[in-house]
């Protein structure tokens, strides 16, 4: 597997950045999976300076040279199968101005198109390497973070839809009931937080109790409602299910619940069905 490695300067400062964190952490995981990382320029001099994973990093260059461009790119394919990447580790600053540049941008909108792990958060790049290896049968090689990530009893999860894929959130949620009712407290927008219960009563959650609290609909809020919750570390994780091919009239309030998730790098968050199906997957075959 080949994945990018972007973070902004925020996650390279210092001897406990989240960067350096990341890959003390997982660097027996990521070298159990054979895992080859394409990094930009920040990211690859602050981990080689470590010594750091340095066999395992390809650099693509900085910023000014077009290195998070580049890995757009492959994201999307490249311009030969070998120059294709398979996801996405990007911890991202959301005060940051680059991460407003088009190339940040376009980086996540790609991956969401592909279906391809895009990942922003110190939480979310743990997580996502421990799902890696329990579906490589590396269990073993989990490091002690990805197995707390993995309580899910004590925490709570958003679900949230845009419209063309409300009919894809309820049916990963049926799916996967069993690991979702697990959670202490499931959260959501209006319309899709009704769909759920509805979903959830046919499949015998009590009557009249809600499998879900119901906040606003997205445009009229609930998406910045969500936000104060993951601001507050009320909320763990966030499955979003992102329509990236229609102008939102809300994006002021999507982006919002993105910087929120970001901010506080606590937060992991899925972004496409194709990561949410494996991420659910994982947790049923999941033994410690």
């Amino acid at each position: 597997m080949k994945f990018g490695l972007a973070a902004h300067r925020l996650h390279r400062l210092g001897p406990d950045s989240s960067l350096l964190r990341w890959a003390r952490a997982c660097e027996p995981g990521l070298r159990a999976l054979g895992l080859s990382l394409h990094a930009t320029g920040g990211a690859h001099d602050t981990l080689a300076s470590k010594q750091l994973l340095t066999d395992l990093l390809v650099p693509l260059g900085n910023g000014r040279d077009g290195g998070l461009m580049r890995m757009v790119s492959r994201i999307a394919g490249g311009l030969a199968p070998a120059d294709a990447l398979d996801g996405v580790f990007f911890l991202v600053d959301p005060v940051d101005p680059t991460s407003i540049y088009p190339e940040a941008q376009a980086l996540k909108r790609e991956c969401v198109i592909h279906g391809k792990p895009y990942v922003a958060t110190l939480a979310g790049a743990i997580e996502w390497v421990a799902v890696e290896l329990a579906d490589a049968g590396l269990a073993a090689q989990i490091p002690a973070e990805g197995h707390a990530l993995f309580q899910i009893e004590s925490q709570t999860v958003a679900l949230v839809a845009h419209d063309a894929l409300k009919d894809a959130m309820v049916a990963f949620a049926s799916e996967h009931f069993e690991v979702l009712s697990r959670y202490a407290e499931r959260v959501a927008t209006g319309t899709t937080g009704s769909r759920l219960n509805g979903m959830a009563w046919s499949r015998g959650w009590p009557a009249g109790t809600p499998w879900v609290t119901r906040y606003q609909s997205g445009p009229l809020g609930g998406d910045a409602q969500i936000a104060e919750l993951v601001l507050d570390q009320r909320c763990q994780k966030v499955i979003f299910f992102e329509d990236p091919h229609v102008a939102r009239q809300h994006e002021a309030d999507i982006q919002l619940l993105e910087r929120a998730v970001c901010s506080t790098g606590n937060t992991t968050c899925y972004n496409t069905p194709t990561m949410a199906h494996r991420w659910a997957r994982t947790l049923i075959s999941y033994n410690p």
